[in-house]
């Protein structure tokens, strides 16, 4: 898996996003804090590094007929902007509950629609009926080899900027960032310290560490809703071999966070992306005097609904 080529691949169609800090959040932690701001990334996250690299990769004759995804937002809309760029369709499946905002972009970027229970299983059937009906090749939002490469191209940014860094705190749903940002890391920078954070209502990862298995969380009910997935069978080794640690955080914490970053940083950040913030906060590890890059997922939030009107 080479993230340099996807980084060469992507480059000339997303961002390269700042890296930014905050003294007040430093103080706060009582370490040096490097933000990078993947919620200013083209379609409002970092899914556009994996979806990119996914359809610019496929031949003439794997992306004649589409491609197809399931997803609850960022990597639909993601998947729709590249399919875009590459100038094939893109069918996605979304589920009943995803914010309006993620499904207004899906559709803002051409996408077709398609509806499914809020389940993993639902989604990934749904989704074997919609390649079914259209020959499209399929992106897993996570579980691909393509779009863990691409979302490791963050890491290696932040990486190139900061490069006396002691540890790399990203979010884990699926676990396509984190195990992207792992390899990327373990392979420049092995002496730093990979950590993933997520919700303790979507603990599937946490769980899964323990168990040395996967493990799956029925019915995750958390406002941070880019992590409600499960860990895939590609990401979960990359993660259990190279990432340090799993932190668990509370959904008061979540939305504290996500404040802390609107009012100290004045960033649009959705709960999911404040997710590692929170972990750093929470006490869970020893940060003190470290320099921690943390890794901003996405920017995508309701406006009229913000995480802390609930």
């Amino acid at each position: 898996m080479d993230i340099q080529s996807a980084a060469a691949r992507i480059g000339p169609y997303t961002h390269r996003t700042p890296v930014m800090t905050s003294s007040a959040l430093d103080a706060m932690c009582g370490a040096r804090l490097y933000f990078k701001c993947e919620n200013l990334q083209k379609v409002g996250a970092f899914k556009i590094r994996g979806a990119a690299n996914a359809v610019l990769s496929l031949s003439d004759g794997e992306a004649t007929k589409g491609v197809a995804t399931h997803s609850s937002g960022n990597h639909a809309a993601a998947l729709a902007l590249a399919a875009r760029w590459r100038g094939v369709p893109a069918f996605v499946v979304m589920p009943e509950g995803a914010p309006e905002v993620k499904r207004a972009a899906v559709k803002g970027y051409g996408a077709t629609i398609f509806g499914c229970a809020p389940t993993l299983a639902a989604r990934e059937a749904r989704l074997i009926e919609v390649v079914a009906e259209t020959g499209a090749a399929v992106v897993h939002p996570y579980n691909d080899y393509r779009v863990i490469a691409g979302q490791g191209t963050a890491a290696l940014e932040l990486c190139e900027e900061v490069p006396n860094l002691d540890m790399v705190v990203a979010p884990v749903g699926g676990g396509g960032l984190l195990s992207g940002t792992a390899l990327l890391v373990n392979a420049l920078r092995p002496h730093v310290q990979v950590i993933g954070a997520e919700p303790a209502r979507a603990d599937d990862a946490w769980q899964s560490m323990q168990a040395g298995r996967i493990v799956t969380v029925e019915h995750p009910d958390t406002i941070a809703d880019g992590l409600r997935a499960s860990l895939g069978d590609l990401t979960f080794p990359i993660i259990q071999r190279y990432v340090a640690q799993i932190v668990r955080v509370s959904e008061d914490a979540i939305v504290d966070a996500t404040r802390k970053v609107w009012e100290r940083m004045k960033l649009v950040v959705e709960p999911s992306g404040a997710v590692p913030l929170a972990a750093v906060l929470s006490g869970e590890m020893n940060v003190r005097g470290l320099r921690i890059g943390i890794i901003l997922s996405g920017g995508n939030v309701d406006l009229d609904h913000p995480p802390w009107i609930r």
